[in-house]
């Protein structure tokens, strides 16, 4: 019952604070991808929050948001935006400058050659950084509950490590393994939905 209540605690930051980081991040890496007056001015600042570690933030988190649900969704919001934000923002660069200029020799307005051209071509590097900040947001989900109050499956780690109790200790572990795990997966059913060509090119190139 603890078990469940503790996992239940922990899912609630998490999924809203990976929630938020698609919904910023994707338009984020368009508006960077897209425009080099966004690239120049934000580019290097996305670049920097990726490389910062950003468990170094959370005691000035803490100090701004207190120990309560806020705190833990803003970790988890800034260890998943990152990825999300750049792989969309390589997946706009990639995009062959062929496909943009056929679509402006059909005199197609900018929303449409973005809705028909970049977002198609770029979904698969969306979904590569999606998938990349499940794991990030499970582990910022952990420090969240490390640094601030002892709940979720992070404070049943601190209590069993705290009294020596290994077996008490794994059982959240695995949780949180089975966690990134399921979520990746999801992730992967998900993109062989809304791009299900992808499919077909990448099983074309296995041998």
């Amino acid at each position: 019952m603890q078990l469940w209540a503790a996992l239940y605690d922990s899912l609630r930051p998490f999924v809203l604070g990976y929630a938020l980081a698609i919904v910023i991040g994707v338009p984020l890496g368009l508006l960077i991808g897209g425009f080099r007056t966004a690239e120049a001015a934000l580019g290097i600042y996305v670049t920097a929050g990726y490389a910062m570690p950003l468990v170094a933030l959370v005691p000035l988190l803490i100090l701004w948001l207190g120990l309560g649900f806020t705190v833990k969704v803003a970790v988890v919001f800034l260890m998943a935006l990152f990825p999300i934000c750049i792989n969309t923002w390589l997946g706009v660069v990639a995009v062959p400058k062929t496909l943009i200029e056929v679509g402006k020799s059909f005199v197609a307005p900018d929303l449409v050659i973005l809705r028909r051209i970049v977002l198609p071509a770029t979904l698969p590097y969306i979904m590569a950084g999606i998938r990349l900040a499940v794991g990030r947001a499970v582990v910022a989900m952990v420090i969240a509950e490390f640094f601030t109050s002892i709940t979720g499956l992070g404070g049943i780690i601190l209590t069993a490590s705290d009294n020596f109790d290994t077996a008490r200790m794994f059982v959240p572990v695995i949780i949180l393994m089975a966690l990134g795990i399921g979520g990746t997966s999801l992730v992967h059913w998900f993109e062989s939905k809304v791009a299900p060509w992808q499919e077909t090119i990448a099983g074309g190139e296995k041998k």
